[in-house]
């Protein structure tokens, strides 16, 4: 099949990148936080750092199946749900038909070393031309992570608890994680250096108000 490069196939692979992460949520029993709203909302996040960097890096456009479609399935190969190395061959196979080989390939490598905690133990990984593809990713997944009922919502269901006592577990995860993100200068772009601190403040007011919760 000859792949395509106009807007409505990049339309078509972006459909096709949801449809594959309802069907692997419901085979591999993914919960909400890491589903499919996730995955929209990083994607959304990608397309507003992808627009800010666009004029200074117009070589971005031709990297565009590359990062939204790791945005879209980064967490369907996630090792909390599945075999990190198998999920990455099973999303590459959905796509192979729509993206070229060495766009799959640096995909796979996109997904596989853009979680915080893959970061915080080997720092980033050199994709060459794609080293700024890959820090829309990054970053927009990062940002998604200043919502603290998603963090709550994992918990509750990776350790079948209750709500009050996920919640004790998330504030502690934001003092040691999320709130040390922008200290630790992860985000390199400028768009996400600016959102981060809107959703930074935003994330202490929201812990600030569930906090009475707990002290009531």
């Amino acid at each position: 099949m000859k792949i395509m490069t106009s807007a409505l196939a990049l339309n078509a692979l972006i459909n096709r990148g949801f449809e594959y992460v309802i069907e692997t949520c419901k085979e591999f029993n993914i919960d909400e936080s890491h589903a499919l709203k996730h995955s929209m909302e990083v994607y959304g996040m990608c397309k507003h750092i992808y627009s800010s960097e666009l004029e200074k890096n117009p070589y971005l456009e031709n990297q565009l199946p590359v990062i939204f479609m790791s945005a879209i399935g980064h967490d369907m190969c996630d090792k909390k749900y599945m075999d990190e190395k198998e999920g990455v061959i099973r999303y590459q196979k959905y796509l192979s038909d729509l993206m070229r080989p060495e766009e799959l390939e640096i995909m796979g490598k996109i997904i596989s070393t853009m979680s915080y905690s893959k970061v915080k133990v080997n720092g980033y990984p050199d994709l060459g031309e794609y080293q700024l593809a890959y820090h829309i990713v990054r970053e927009s997944d990062l940002l998604a992570a200043y919502d603290i009922d998603r963090c709550i919502m994992y918990t509750m269901y990776r350790d079948n608890i209750q709500y009050t006592n996920a919640l004790k577990l998330a504030f502690e995860l934001f003092d040691n994680r999320v709130f040390k993100m922008r200290k630790d200068k992860l985000f390199k772009t400028g768009y996400s250096k600016k959102e981060s601190l809107k959703l930074h403040k935003k994330a202490e007011k929201d812990v600030n108000s569930l906090k009475t919760i707990l002290e009531n």
